[in-house]
């Protein structure tokens, strides 16, 4: 009897789990009907992203801007440059629309999922087509990220048309400094990405000449490395094509920088940027007047750092691509910067950031430290301290001949009344 009851028992366990387990796989198989079979579209707006695109462009101009970060007629000009670059369209996406998910994507640093919402495709589709677009754009880079004139002939009329600078300034050719870009990497490497920003970063150096446009970068570098190591790389790595200045040419450099044949820095141990002129008006001495037009025309190197940064706001949050990735981003980018310097009219940016009067982000003004101990670089610091010098006395006797001149006026102004 007990044997009996026992079997049946032991029956109605089994039927029990296979109803359980018949139940699971019938949840599981709805699911995939539901996710795989019976799909529910998900971007079914009217309005494709081809329209959105249209209805940009044939907008109201300041719309094309606020989007694209750029005017009408460059975005038509980018698009065709990135066709004989290599940039194809697809049956279902043109040239434009790509274009504009990868300018959407680094001048508003959206992610994909809203990417997807604007544009109306998967995710899978907005990625590759964000890929053509930016293998395109680093092609362009090898275009527009250099000198435009490799010996550097002619003075910049940035120099020439400025009296604070002519002639004292007229062989200098460019500025060089490093920035730092917010960067993604694994917690195991974050120690060499997280400098003194506090956050990962990447160190990216660049040159730029006086119109603002970037004539070299090195970008990748952990946010730990200094100026001066970077810099040591770019010059002695015959694979990075450093334009190197001409005899009697150089570029302005900050003190973090060690002081070598074609590199003139400021005078050490003395006031050197703008801010602190400002803040206590007058000169200690010849060198700090040597520091204030140095530190003025440098600047320039900041202010490209700043227009950058404010038109492509990926730049100030990164998202979670590939480091290699990202390192192309900025690339990519800094191309972008000189396609629309080099053939815009008037941009709302660079017209900014122009201004005299207007106030860096700390960002763009690093801190200096003394890059002569972070490197081993034979150089001749003599020549370009006599260099040095030699601007400096040009300056102060000027000045005092200005002076002196004021002083004549003013007594003769005097004497006839």
């Amino acid at each position: 009897m007990n044997d009996w009851k026992e079997q049946f028992k032991q029956d109605t366990n089994e039927d029990d789990a296979i109803m359980e387990e018949a139940s699971y796989v019938g949840a599981l198989v709805g699911e995939y009907a539901i996710r795989h079979l019976c799909k529910e579209p998900c971007r079914t707006r009217e309005q494709s992203g081809h329209a959105w695109v249209q209805g940009i462009l044939q907008g109201h101009p300041i719309r094309c801007y606020e989007q694209f970060r750029m005017e009408k007629h460059i975005f038509y000009k980018l698009c065709t440059e990135l066709v004989d670059l290599g940039l194809k369209p697809t049956n279902r996406t043109g040239v434009e629309e790509m274009v504009g998910m990868f300018l959407n994507m680094v001048g508003h640093g959206l992610g994909n999922r809203m990417l997807q919402e604007i544009f109306q495709h998967s995710g899978e589709t907005i990625s590759r087509h964000i890929h053509k677009v930016l293998t395109a754009c680093l092609n362009l880079s090898f275009k527009y990220i250099r000198p435009q004139d490799p010996k550097f002939r002619d003075t910049h009329g940035k120099i020439k048309n400025d009296k604070r600078y002519w002639p004292f300034f007229k062989n200098a050719i460019g500025a060089i400094d490093g920035t730092h870009v917010p960067c993604v990497v694994t917690p195991s490497e974050q120690g060499r990405f997280i400098g003194r920003k506090g956050y990962p970063t990447q160190n990216v150096m660049a040159v730029c000449d006086w119109n603002m446009c970037f004539t070299f970068v090195l970008p990748g570098w952990e946010g730990t490395a200094h100026d001066a190591r970077v810099f040591d790389h770019a010059l002695t790595d015959a694979n990075m094509n450093f334009p190197r200045p001409p005899p009697d040419k150089y570029y302005l450099v900050d003190a973090g920088y060690p002081t070598l044949t074609g590199f003139l820095g400021p005078y050490r141990c003395e006031r050197y940027h703008l801010p602190d002129f400002r803040r206590k008006s007058g000169f200690a001495n010849h060198n700090e007047i040597f520091n204030f037009y140095h530190s003025s025309l440098r600047c320039t190197i900041e202010r490209t750092f700043g227009v950058w940064k404010n038109r492509f706001a990926i730049l100030r949050s990164m998202p979670k691509y590939k480091f290699e990735t990202q390192v192309q981003i900025v690339s990519a980018t800094m191309a972008l910067h000189n396609f629309i310097r080099r053939n815009a009219d008037h941009d709302i940016d660079f017209t900014r950031y122009e201004n005299e009067e207007i106030t860096l982000d700390d960002d763009d003004e690093d801190d200096d430290d003394d890059g002569d101990d972070e490197v081993n670089l034979y150089s001749s610091q003599a020549e370009m301290n006599h260099t040095r010098d030699f601007i400096r006395d040009e300056i102060v006797q000027y000045k005092e001949g200005m002076a002196k001149n004021q002083e004549e006026e003013l007594l003769l102004v005097h004497w006839e009344l």
